[in-house]
This record gives structure tokens, sequence and C-alpha cells, in this order.
């Protein structure tokens, strides 16, 4: 059976809406070496979309739930190199806006990692609603943005033979969210 979906034409539908985690995917992509891209997965996080006139969105990620399917690479990552998942088990974010842009979703909020809040922004598209198989309601969107992870206390780098670091400042985020309307 497939999912019937159709566009709304206001922002987000009216009502709240449960991240659902099965459905959904949030990640993060940096250039290691400038020439790899390693792509990295929150296996643990929840979230709600707060639709109508003053839409919102929040969620939590588990910081131990991040993974980039590479135990060595993982571990260095829960490390206070990086995450230091053991004194910051939790990374939010919180919006301050949403808006629609003609086709395009701009979400502007609160990221907090490692302690350090700092405002950033999210651009995207609300993807529409549909009735999944057995009967619930779903809305979804996907959203992207880009950080400097300096920002947040995540500055762990090495030093390359040519003068160059292993890692940039920039890091990609990725969010592609289905969410089900919570009774």
């Amino acid at each position: 059976m497939s999912i019937v979906a159709e566009k709304s034409a206001s922002i987000i539908p009216a009502g709240t809406w449960a991240i659902d985690p099965v459905w959904s995917a949030v990640g993060f992509e940096v250039k290691k070496l400038g020439l790899a891209v390693i792509k990295g997965r929150a296996l643990d996080f929840d979230g709600t979309i707060h639709g109508g006139e003053t839409a919102s969105l929040e969620g939590t990620v588990r910081a131990s739930g991040l993974t980039t399917f590479d135990e060595t690479r993982d571990g260095h990552l829960q490390s206070p190199d990086f995450f230091d998942a053991g004194r910051y088990p939790e990374i939010t974010f919180r919006s301050t806006s949403v808006e629609e842009h003609g086709e395009e979703l701009v979400v502007r909020g609160e990221l907090t990692v490692k302690g350090a809040t700092k405002e950033i922004e999210l651009r995207g598209a609300f993807l529409g609603t549909g009735v999944d198989p057995t009967g619930n309601e779903r809305v979804a969107l996907e959203l992207t943005g880009t950080i400097d992870r300096t920002d947040f206390g995540v500055s762990w780098n090495a030093p390359l033979p040519g003068g160059d670091l292993l890692l940039p400042n920039e890091v990609l985020l990725t969010a592609s969210f289905a969410a089900v309307k919570a009774a």
C-alpha cells in the first residue's frame, strides 16, 4: 500500500506532530582532507513540529547516538575532542521562526552543542501531508544548513604535512522529517 500525499497551501498544517525517527533522518557531513565527504548520522533523536500560523520545531539528539559507521572514529567523536558525550549528552535545537519564501522553508533557531548555544538558519522545503497505511496523518519536510563547528567548541584538528588541516570548520547539517499527528 502506498502513501497518498498532497501539498498543503500553508507552511505546516495546524496541530502538533511528533517526529518519527523510523521515517526520519538527522545527519551531518564534513570534508576530510578536503577530499572525502564523511557522513554521520544520529541514531537516537526525537522532536516535535507545531504547525499553523506560529509554526515551530524543536528536537533533541543524543550525542552518544552519533555515528559515522566507523567504531574508532565514533569513539573519538564521543570524546572531549569533539562532542564530549559524557559531559554533554544532548544536542538540542529550538526554532525561533519558521517562514515560507516562495517554495523554500526557512527555519531559524538556537542550536546547542557542548553547552554553547548559537543562532543558525536551516533551509529546505515542506514536502506535504499524507496518510500512511495504518491511517496516521503525517507531514514531511527537509532542511539543511551549514555551521562552523568551532562556534560550538568542537575545534579538534590535526595538521597535515603540507600545512593544511585534516578537517574544515564547516559542517553541513541535514534533516529529513516525517512526523505523525499527535492525538
